[in-house]
């Protein structure tokens, strides 16, 4: 029997890749697991000994591996000082790098006694096999940097150094998108911008693909998801994260609202059949997909 979109599992991810039956589903995978940075989260020990945390990302990037489609895309976020273990988890796991996605910030860190200031994150682009699934080649038109004499007539192709999203930043330029509880203090610290997350489906996915996120935090991939007409599964261990996650799908907020940025890639030919609004959609009967066994969210019950 089919089950409505999106699902969140309140719970371990392990858990949840750990169920009979789930093979060969996903699509996509956006991994923005815990840095191991010692913050403190309520239902995870964010300081764990370097070999078991790799050790945990390996299987879980090995168990995401097993579930996802032939030519299937995971987008493994991490710090730029832990690029050689990504790497070397995602070898391990099967999956073939693509790229090394740049993700240069807006605002950076001060330099320390020791080392120039951190300025970027990377974000490891990878497939189930070399060739991928989907890949859509996205046009956009970013202002024109200093020393160019011509304007573009139809953009640019997007390129492996994203320095045009803006990071969901604590400070002057943070904005309204970052969920936040009534004292203004938000809700997780480590939020993705919905424009990051937007490039990201666009590029690995069509229409009634199934996305995955394992760690949901505050449901950006969700939300993206759902206006983009992709199913969505995310887990969230944080009962209190996972029913924001949950009301966040349920209740659009304008600034969640990703038509904004569709005059990005107003040049990328092929964009009114890869962003297609959920308003305007009927989904597919994708029996595939729709049939696999999920756990659902008390509220949902």
């Amino acid at each position: 029997m089919s089950v409505p979109y999106p699902i969140i599992f309140q719970g371990d991810c392990t858990d949840y890749l750990n169920r009979d039956g789930i093979k060969d589903s996903f699509a996509l995978t956006f991994l923005d697991p815990p840095f191991n940075q010692g913050k403190d989260y309520a239902h995870h020990d964010d300081d764990l000994p370097d070999e078991q945390y790799w050790d945990w990302m390996t299987k879980l990037c090995h168990r995401i591996h097993t579930a996802t489609q032939t030519g299937g895309a995971l987008y493994f976020m991490q710090r730029e000082k832990n690029s050689e273990f990504v790497l070397r988890c995602l070898r391990q796991a099967g999956w073939t790098l693509q790229n090394l996605i740049i993700w240069k910030k807006l605002t950076s860190a001060v330099p320390s006694a020791r080392r120039y200031g951190k300025h970027y994150q990377i974000i490891a682009y990878a497939t189930k096999g070399k060739t991928p699934r989907i890949f859509n080649r996205l046009r956009i038109d970013p202002p024109l940097p200093a020393h160019y004499k011509y304007e573009r007539e139809n953009g640019m192709f997007v390129t492996d150094v994203w320095d045009d999203i803006r990071e969901l930043t604590a400070g002057y330029f943070a904005g309204d998108e970052a969920m936040r509880k009534p004292n203004g203090e938000r809700i997780h610290k480590q939020q993705a911008p919905i424009a990051l997350l937007l490039r990201i489906l666009l590029t690995s996915t069509r229409p009634d693909d199934l996305v995955f996120d394992p760690f949901s935090g505050t449901g950006t991939t969700g939300v993206v998801a759902q206006q983009l007409s992709r199913h969505f599964i995310g887990c969230e261990i944080d009962p209190l994260n996972a029913v924001v996650v949950q009301e966040r799908l349920n209740t659009r907020r304008d600034a969640d609202n990703i038509h904004k940025y569709r005059p990005d890639y107003r040049y990328t030919p092929e964009l009114n059949s890869i962003w297609i609004p959920q308003e305007n959609h009927a989904s597919a009967d994708n029996t595939d997909v729709l049939d696999l066994p999920l756990f659902r969210f008390p509220s949902q019950e």
